[in-house]
């Protein structure tokens, strides 16, 4: 009967055909979007899906039709604000041009990563953007097996050298190199790179510190040469005691800053090159009894709301969050639509963000301020 519906309570495509008196391989066909339906079969399949409140399945549909209309996104992690600006423009390219979008978040981890892009596989998406961990050649099975699906995929926020695709990036080599020499033209000389190659020691030699960065995320080497970059310009000697290496924990950073502290020539300015060194970075300060800009300058990565507000203001790297990932999500969808993949690096700019956090260094004769006691808290305005 017309007005009976599934088990589920849902309308089916056979209530469909008989609401609209048509065979249930024209019904499909309509509510499917794929094969020749005359427009007065159309209309008709179309009102009675309306009236019975059909909803197509989609994955159901992208069987029949190899079409999903729906893009899988891989991060590193959805809570972070960065990544979730990302999504946003990947969110509202998609929708404008008709396609929905499936997240999942991997943490940095490869095993997760590859376990995502399963998901999507089965899923049936039309394509993947990737915020990928992967560095080696022996990383990137999962992609090409992507590939092979005929599932293309973009890169976002950071390119894998041993896979040619499309990469929507920024150019952090220049931002990097921009935030140091602006530490140098206010006098700085001892600049601390807060974030480094995760390795057990401080490499001893610069080639030994590019090799170790060369081996993970392709972000992370890129600012490091951006800094090494800015120390050649002001012809400053490389310390690999002032990088920051190991575990990339905000717990690790503020015993690594501490550690720079406390050096005979201790640092005077430090960038940072992620939120959460920037705010391990900021503990070091407050527990050594030092301020920013008084005692140790700071320029960080990733603006956001909370840097304009803390005291002081926070001198930042501002990204272009939403089109990093709505230029992802058109390069994508271009080749979903039929172009052929570039394979190349589509860089966008960043912007420093001047504020307060920046000062020249303390002069020599100057003692830092004492500690505070155990136990105080750590206000922003110390």
């Amino acid at each position: 009967m017309p007005g009976e519906r599934s088990q589920a309570g849902r309308p089916t495509i056979s209530e469909v055909a008989a609401e609209a008196g048509v065979g249930r391989a024209t019904a499909a066909r309509t509510l499917g979007g794929y094969g020749y339906v005359s427009p007065e079969l159309r209309e008709r399949v179309l009102a009675a899906a309306e009236k019975l409140g059909y909803r197509t399945n989609a994955l159901a549909r992208s069987m029949s039709t190899g079409v999903s209309h729906t893009l899988g996104v891989i991060v590193a992690d959805i809570g972070n604000p960065f990544f979730a600006g990302v999504m946003r423009g990947v969110s509202d390219a998609s929708r404008a041009r008709g396609f929905d979008t499936l997240v999942l978040s991997t943490y940095e981890n490869l095993e997760a990563e590859v376990a995502a892009a399963n998901v999507l596989i089965d899923k049936r998406v039309d394509g993947v953007i990737l915020a990928s961990a992967a560095v080696g050649r022996g990383d990137v099975a999962h992609i090409r097996a992507a590939l092979d699906r005929g599932i293309p995929v973009v890169l976002v926020d950071r390119a894998v050298a041993s896979v040619d695709l499309d990469a929507v990036v920024i150019d952090n080599r220049d931002a990097a190199r921009q935030a140091v020499e602006t530490l140098v033209t206010a006098g700085h000389r001892r600049i601390g790179f807060v974030w480094g190659p995760p390795v057990a020691e401080p490499p001893a030699t610069r080639r030994a510190l590019l090799a170790a960065a060369s081996r993970n995320l392709w972000t992370d080497g890129e600012r490091l040469r951006g800094y090494l970059d800015a120390l050649d310009d002001a012809r400053i000697p490389f310390d690999p005691e002032l990088v920051m290496v190991g575990r990339k924990t905000e717990e690790r950073v503020t015993r690594e800053v501490a550690r720079m502290l406390s050096l005979p020539d201790r640092v005077t300015a430090l960038f940072c090159t992620e939120t959460e060194a920037v705010t391990g970075a900021l503990r070091a300060l407050r527990t050594s009894g030092l301020s920013c800009p008084r005692d140790v300058s700071l320029i960080g990565f990733d603006d956001s709301a909370w840097a304009a507000v803390m005291e002081p203001p926070l001198t930042m790297i501002e990204q272009p969050v939403h089109e990093l990932g709505a230029m992802a999500a058109r390069t994508l969808l271009d080749i979903v639509e039929g172009a052929e993949p570039r394979r190349e690096m589509h860089t966008l700019r960043s912007r420093l963000v001047t504020r307060s956090s920046v000062a020249p260094p303390p002069s020599p004769s100057r003692s830092p301020a004492p500690s505070p006691p155990p136990g105080a808290p750590l206000s922003p305005g110390a």
